[in-house]
C-alpha cells in the first residue's frame, strides 16, 4: 500500500460533544471537527442552537452527526423521518457536512435510506459513521456506500480499536480505491496513532480526547442523580482535552518517523 504522503496530507478530525469542545479542537490544530451530543452513547444529534453557535465560532469545517438515539442503527419510520428533517435543517444552516448511518436487519447498509439522506444533504459532504463497523460484510458495505454517493466512511476495522482492526481498515482502503475516503478511528491517542497510520495508511484519522473534571457546583444533592446515573457522575463534567488533542495530532503528523 502506498504511503499517505504519496496521496495527500493526512487530515485529522476530532470528535467533540459540544461547542466548547469544538473551540478546543480547533485551537489544538484539528483540520475538521465532528460535532455530537452525548458521546457516552456513541454520539447523538446536537441541538440546532449548538450548531448555530458552532457556526459562529468555527474556524475549521465541522460535520454534524445525525443520530436520533443510542443503540442499533435499525430505525423506525418515524426516527428516519426525524433524521431527514435534521439533515435538511443542517443543510439550511450551512454546515460543511453530516454524519449518518442506517442498516438493514441483516446487517447491510440500508441503501434506500442512505441514498435518501445523501439527496437530502444536497451539497453537504456525507460521512457514514461506525454503523459501518456493525455490517456483516465490510467490503460489500463499501460498494453500497459508493453506490449511495457517500464521501467517506468512519471505521475501526470492525474491532473495538483501530489498532486491533488495522488489517480490516487496510482491506477497506483497498476496496474503496479512492472512491470514498476512509477515516480510521477507535481508541487513538498519542501513544498509538503513528502505529495505526503505518499499519493501514488511512486517508484521515479521527479521535476524541476527553477527560473528566469535577463540577463547579458547591451545593450537591446526594439523594438524586439525573437519569438514574451514578451519583458520582452527576458532579463530573466531560471536556475535550486540548493538550491531549495537540499531542495526538503531533504524533500523527510525525507518523511513520516514529514507528
Amino acid at each position: 500500500m502506498p504511503l499517505l504522503a504519496d496521496r495527500s496530507p493526512l487530515l485529522i478530525e476530532v470528535c467533540v460533544e459540544n461547542t466548547d469542545g469544538l473551540v478546543a479542537a480547533q485551537a489544538a490544530g484539528a483540520d475538521r471537527v465532528e460535532l455530537c451530543a452525548s458521546l457516552l452513547e456513541g454520539g447523538l444529534t446536537p441541538s440546532l442552537g449548538m450548531v448555530e453557535l458552532a457556526l459562529e465560532l468555527a474556524r475549521v469545517p465541522f460535520h454534524v452527526i445525525v443520530r436520533p438515539r443510542g443503540g442499533d442503527f435499525l430505525y423506525s419510520e418515524i426516527e428516519f423521518r426525524a433524521m431527514r428533517a435534521d439533515v435538511r435543517a443542517l443543510r439550511r444552516l450551512g454546515v460543511a457536512g453530516v454524519v449518518v448511518g442506517c442498516l438493514t436487519p441483516e446487517g447491510a447498509i440500508d441503501e434506500a435510506r442512505t441514498a435518501t439522506l445523501v439527496e437530502d444533504a444536497g451539497p453537504l459532504s456525507v460521512t457514514c459513521h461506525r454503523a459501518f463497523d456493525m455490517t456483516a460484510d465490510p467490503l460489500l458495505a463499501v460498494e453500497a456506500l459508493v453506490r449511495c454517493g457517500v464521501a467517506r466512511v468512519l471505521t475501526s476495522g470492525q474491532n473495538a480499536t483501530a489498532e486491533a482492526g488495522a488489517g480490516v481498515i487496510a482491506q477497506v482502503m483497498r476496496a474503496a480505491a479512492g472512491r470514498l475516503r476512509v477515516i480510521a478511528c477507535g481508541g487513538l491517542d498519542a501513544g498509538n496513532i503513528a502505529r495505526v497510520r503505518a499499519a493501514c495508511d488511512p486517508d484521515e484519522m479521527h479521535f476524541a480526547a476527553l477527560r473528566q473534571v469535577p463540577s463547579a457546583m458547591t451545593f450537591r444533592n446526594p439523594r438524586i442523580a439525573m437519569g438514574g446515573a451514578d451519583p458520582a457522575l452527576e458532579y463530573t463534567v466531560t471536556v475535550s482535552d486540548l493538550a491531549a488533542i495537540r499531542a495526538t495530532i503531533a504524533a500523527a503528523r510525525r507518523g511513520l518517523e516514529d514507528v
